[in-house]
């Protein structure tokens, strides 16, 4: 062998020590991230000051990955909250993913729907995450009728977190929204202009919060699920996937789950191949009945039975429609484009 063709070989297997160095680094750092957002075991949990009963933690059924699986997002407020109390839920909803169908479907609950909170009587089921995460769970399993054994809570600060690691989100605003609110010293003040728009964190909070027109937590609830797509469509964009290390030392602060790393792998690689079937208002318009719990309004349902047929129906369905590869997987793009609000 010449000393030249020495000298390239060198050359070409420091560069594939740096490269292999660079892939361990990335995934180590992923692997630490991922690891960091579960926090059941740890002092670090969020939920530290729950009584003890629900303390207790009970590990979920182990996920293989190819059953589907239903994962009860939960955001909240937590501004001006004492150390160890928890907030009521600002938002709800339930990520249903089919791995065999390539399909998700997400539900999103509204805060005022009154129901029973297991062992605490009946209330606004944004209160069940105040007694824990496994009675937020048990609550919204018991009024869907399926089976939610596991939850991803994040406050505020790491919406707007995760929102600005990604570069923000370009999306359609469809009317002009305006709130302001002196009790918070105006610090979440809502201006919002109609058009399309390049949402920074602060902004989608603004866009996903907001609720002073006619319908109110109707039109909220969503606005959130059109959101929520928009968010998964950039992080499925390779420079956000690169940037994942990045995105999860940010947010994990704000986070808490009981999903294992090993879930999480399985639902990223999951989820990067599915598409969005569909989203819906729980419980649907149908079957809302207004009521009052003492002096003030709720929304109770008019058969629990009709809103469990109805989830059920539209699971069903999903199951009956042939598994298709995602347009943007056959096309190679999978960003966020204009107009993807409905």
């Amino acid at each position: 062998m010449s000393l030249k063709t020495k000298r390239i070989a060198a050359v070409l297997a420091l560069i594939l020590i740096v490269l292999s160095g660079a892939v361990v680094c990335y995934f180590y750092s992923l692997y630490k991230g991922l690891e960091g957002l579960n926090k059941t075991d740890s002092q670090k949990s969020l939920f530290a000051g729950v009584n003890a009963a629900e303390a207790e933690y009970t590990e979920p059924p182990k996920w293989l990955g190819t059953e589907p699986v239903n994962i009860l997002l939960m955001g909240v407020d937590a501004r001006g909250v004492q150390k160890g109390e928890i907030p009521r839920s600002d938002t709800m909803m339930v990520v249903s993913l089919d791995p065999e169908r390539k399909r998700i479907h997400l539900f999103s609950i509204l805060r005022d729907t009154y129901t029973d909170i297991p062992d605490h009587g009946k209330n606004r089921i944004n209160t069940a995450i105040t007694y824990g995460p496994n009675t937020a769970m048990k609550a919204v399993s018991d009024l869907l009728g399926i089976p939610v054994q596991r939850y991803v809570y994040t406050d505020f600060q790491g919406f707007i977190k995760l929102v600005d690691e990604i570069g923000g989100v370009d999306f359609y605003v469809e009317k002009d929204m305006n709130y302001e609110s002196a009790a918070d010293q105006h610090a979440y003040d809502i201006h919002l202009t109609e058009g399309q728009q390049h949402l920074d964190g602060k902004t989608a909070l603004q866009y996903v919060r907001f609720r002073h027109d006619a319908l109110s937590d109707y039109s909220r609830t969503k606005r959130q699920r059109d959101f929520t797509d928009a968010v998964a469509r950039k992080m499925k964009r390779t420079t956000s996937i690169m940037k994942l290390p990045s995105i999860l030392e940010k947010v994990s602060p704000y986070m808490d789950t009981n999903l294992t790393v090993n879930d999480m792998w399985k639902l990223a690689s999951i989820g990067y191949q599915s598409t969005l079937e569909g989203s819906e208002q729980i419980p649907p318009m149908k079957l809302i009945k207004e009521t009052y719990m003492g002096q003030a309004a709720v929304l109770d349902v008019s058969s629990r039975k009709e809103l469990k047929d109805f989830v059920q129906n539209i699971m069903e369905a999903e199951k009956s429609v042939p598994a298709e590869t995602p347009d943007s997987l056959k096309s190679g793009e999978s960003g966020v484009t204009a107009g993807m609000n409905e």
